[in-house]
């Protein structure tokens, strides 16, 4: 599916794939950012902090909600820009072992002022497989209008 500015309903729902959050998955996100807080590598400094086990960083469960609503395919020739995320609230800790899966709606849109473009606003959720929102976001983008 290739959703044009004008294709796009305010309203619509979606739901994407789900995907299982594994302790390398949370080791590559460090190496990637160079952020190897105990949170996220190491077991039992997590148990004692409160959790069952190691935690992806908040930016990560952010980063992948991205990733998995990329798998909808809604602008994959459509997209011109991401334009910022608004309201990102860490709700919930992601754990090494949960399943999750993104809801997203759009809430709103508008003829850009620019360019030959429209901006798009999406209400993002992060949940656990069992329906716990872990981080809830609003995402603005760019897409191209109609030929």
């Amino acid at each position: 599916m290739n959703l044009f500015y004008e294709d796009v309903e305010v309203g619509a729902t979606y739901t994407t794939p789900s995907h299982e959050i594994t302790v390398a998955d949370i080791a590559d996100f460090c190496r990637l950012t160079r952020d190897f807080h105990p949170l996220h590598t190491d077991a039992d400094y997590a148990k004692k902090a409160g959790f069952p086990g190691i935690i992806a960083h908040g930016l990560y469960g952010l980063a992948l909600m991205e990733g998995l609503k990329t798998e909808l395919k809604h602008y994959e020739q459509t997209s011109i820009a991401s334009l910022g995320w608004n309201d990102v609230r860490f709700k919930h800790a992601i754990v090494a072992g949960d399943t999750v899966y993104v809801e997203m709606d759009f809430t709103a849109k508008r003829e850009s002022g620019s360019r030959p473009a429209g901006i798009i606003t999406e209400a993002v959720r992060l949940c656990r497989a069992d329906g716990t929102l872990l981080i809830e976001a609003e995402h603005i983008s760019l897409i191209r209008k109609a030929p």
